[in-house]
């Protein structure tokens, strides 16, 4: 990654097309149902707190491809170039989870799983998932690893949601549920984010069907 400043066309070119290619991945697994979910990617390293990244745009069909899909903004979540697209709703939320973590893609996709996982276990505050296999997808390898999902509450106020996440987030898991909303999974790369982002689905279904089985 360059600098923050003025981003060179390769590294926006490079962040579009990750963008674009994932996007397509989540739409064929029917990840966003309507308009939901959102995806970005950081395109300029964190220096003194500031940032770029592109984002998906606010209201767009993330079945199809559109010059208008994605934008690119700081570390505020403002546009940084001059367009009439508006970033996604939630982009405070990317803006936090960037500077708590350094991470280099985001994803938040809302599906049935996560939904239903988030408010069975809302009252404990965390998904407990312990000794299955997929936890590994986290570069955590302890036999019979036990971990706890955050989860915290979704307010149609998104300012108010963030301060949530600062307080819950766990730096060794890569992700944190919004009630009833979805997941949000982070990753170095796009790559790891979207191997967080499928263990995530993959433990939530687990945990769900095993909780129907006692």
């Amino acid at each position: 990654m360059i600098s923050i400043g003025n981003l060179t066309l390769e590294e926006k070119q490079r962040a579009l097309a990750e963008l674009r290619s994932i996007k397509e991945q989540f739409a064929a697994r029917d990840w966003f149902p309507g308009t939901s979910g959102n995806l970005s990617v950081r395109a300029s390293d964190i220096e003194e707190g500031r940032f770029q990244f592109a984002i998906t745009a606010s209201g767009k069909d993330k079945s199809i491809h559109t010059p208008e899909d994605f934008l690119f903004v700081n570390e505020h979540g403002k546009p940084t170039e001059c367009t009439q697209l508006r970033p996604s709703a939630e982009t405070l939320i990317h803006c936090e989870i960037y500077r708590m973590t350094g991470c280099g893609a985001i994803f938040h996709v809302h599906t049935v799983w996560n939904n239903v996982i988030s408010e069975l276990f809302w009252d404990q505050e965390a998904v407990p998932v312990e000794g299955v296999e997929l936890i590994k997808a986290f570069n955590i390898w302890e036999e019979d690893a036990r971990i706890a999902i955050p989860i915290v509450p979704n307010y149609a106020d998104i300012p108010r949601i963030v301060p949530c996440i600062t307080e819950k987030l766990d730096p060794r898991i890569p992700g944190i549920l919004l009630r009833k909303h979805g997941i949000y999974a982070w990753g170095a790369n796009t790559f790891e984010a979207k191997r967080h982002l499928e263990a995530f689905e993959f433990l939530f279904e687990y945990v769900y069907r095993m909780q129907a089985l006692r």
